[in-house]
């Protein structure tokens, strides 16, 4: 039995720093939960602008054969859809633009073909564009 002054001279100080730690804890959590939500939505739109890099690559690859197979700009067909499995999703849209032009400072004039590639890879918020360009003669 503790007398009755011992009594009223008793605080707790335990609650309020317990409510303290709990509180920063769960902002800690919070916190962190949407770093890890940043990250990851960060990393999604880093693949996709690779992929859509590739598509664009690819894209220009394809169309440097058609131009100097078919000697036109008019040889070259787009879009261009891919069905591997890395760039499933993704196309790329080519233009083309010829010029002739003396390379040497003589005669005969040579065509020069610019090639423009742009991969596209995913929908909405996801989408990302990335754009190649080629000369070619």
């Amino acid at each position: 039995m503790c007398p009755d002054n011992l009594l009223n001279r008793q605080s707790g100080a335990g609650l309020p720093v317990a409510l303290f730690v709990i509180t920063v804890l769960a902002l800690f959590v919070v916190v962190m939960a949407q770093l890890q939500q940043s990250s990851g939505e960060a990393i999604s739109l880093q693949v996709q602008s690779q992929r859509a890099f590739f598509a664009a690559e690819s894209g220009a690859q394809v169309a440097v054969r058609e131009v100097l197979e078919g000697g036109a700009c008019s040889s070259v067909t787009t879009p261009r859809t891919f069905s591997v499995s890395g760039l499933s999703g993704c196309r790329a849209v080519l233009a083309c633009e010829s010029v002739s032009a003396e390379l040497n400072g003589s005669a005969p004039l040579e065509e020069i073909f610019t090639l423009t590639s742009t991969g596209q890879c995913g929908t909405g918020i996801d989408r990302a564009e990335r754009v190649v360009e080629v000369k070619v003669r």
